[in-house]
């Protein structure tokens, strides 16, 4: 099929474009560069690959893109880490609002004119920001207290808009919500406030990338933000990939949502130590310390993988040992070229 993918630039999408092309669909990336700036990806030069550089509130420009496409990946957004949360709260729940109707009224245009079967919502664990119920299945964000975060608050009301175009005008959907991607190419958005965690400026606000960073620096005792009791799922980029691709290809996943994630909990402390193990070595002895926590830095976030699993077939299988493979090396590229 041919599919548009509204920020194409982004981080999890740079795990999705090329998974769809290695599928055989021809993918049409539109971004305005507005998070890191220009980027050259991999694939730019496969012919089942067309990119267009502009702005996804242009709900012209994405009708004219949309028009002959199957299916529309709605991933464009402002989105930062936990920093980032903080500084633009109005902005995120602004500009991220103007995208999703942009993208969601060309979509209905191409879906009434017959071209359009789909579009996936990629929405975000962060919907569960106020769950109670753990492993938290799907439908808990409809019965849960609403999420704190502007982003959280935004992220749900994504859900809503497809639920409110298929009640109106019958366009068909599907929702993930990916949990705590991991992996490489996310670089600091151009827009980043510099935060200071210990003696070292975090790298992107996202735990993975500032541990292993303040880790590959020589920060011992390691600054950690909270206790570290934290729970996540961390998956791969890849794994997500390929659950959003079984997503779209699948009959099945018509008019419902997924919670896309590993099903191994993990600690921030956890993951802390790991990365320093993977950096050191297991004879350096594993020095950390606590700082003050963010607002929004929710303690526990357990999804249900059982609905992907059962109705897709999909697990995300990649260790975390694996993704560290892959990242601190990464990061330490990144560190010795001056971009962190």
């Amino acid at each position: 099929m041919k599919v548009l993918v509204t920020g194409a630039a982004g981080f999890i999408n740079g795990y999705l474009i090329p998974e769809l092309l290695a599928a055989g669909h021809e993918v049409v990336g539109i971004d305005d560069y507005s998070k890191y700036g220009p980027l050259t990806r991999s694939y730019d030069g496969d012919p089942a690959y067309r990119f267009v550089q502009g702005d996804a509130k242009d709900v012209r420009l994405l009708g004219e893109l949309a028009k002959d496409c199957q299916q529309v990946v709605a991933a464009a957004a402002m989105i930062g880490g936990i920093s980032y949360f903080h500084r633009f709260a109005y902005e995120l729940l602004a500009e991220n609002e103007r995208i999703l109707a942009s993208t969601f009224d060309a979509a209905i245009d191409a879906w009434l004119a017959g071209s359009l079967e789909r579009i996936v919502v990629v929405s975000s664990s962060m919907v569960y920001e106020s769950a109670t119920v753990f492993p938290t299945p799907e439908g808990a964000q409809a019965t849960s207290p609403p999420p704190v975060s502007t982003y959280g608050f935004q992220k749900l009301a994504s859900e809503y808009f497809a639920k409110g175009a298929q009640q109106q005008y019958g366009l068909p959907y599907s929702i993930v919500r990916p949990f705590n991607c991991v992996g490489i190419g996310e670089r600091r958005a151009s827009r980043d406030s510099d935060v200071m965690s210990g003696n070292v400026k975090l790298a992107l606000s996202h735990v993975v990338p500032d541990l292993a960073l303040k880790t590959l620096k020589g920060q011992d005792p390691l600054h950690i933000l909270g206790e570290g009791s934290q729970v996540r799922h961390y998956t791969y980029g890849g794994d997500l990939a390929r659950g959003i691709r079984m997503v779209m290809e699948s009959p099945k996943a018509v008019n419902e949502d997924f919670n896309l994630s590993t099903a191994t909990s993990t600690t921030v402390l956890e993951l802390a130590e790991l990365i320093w193990r993977t950096v050191h070595g297991p004879d350096r002895p594993f020095n950390w310390i606590s700082d003050e926590p963010f607002e929004h830095d929710v303690q526990r976030r357990v999804p249900d993988v059982r609905k992907a699993r059962d109705v897709l077939g999909f697990e995300a299988t990649t260790s975390l040992e694996t993704m560290l493979e892959e990242v601190v090396p990464w990061i330490r590229a990144e560190v010795e070229a001056g971009r962190l």
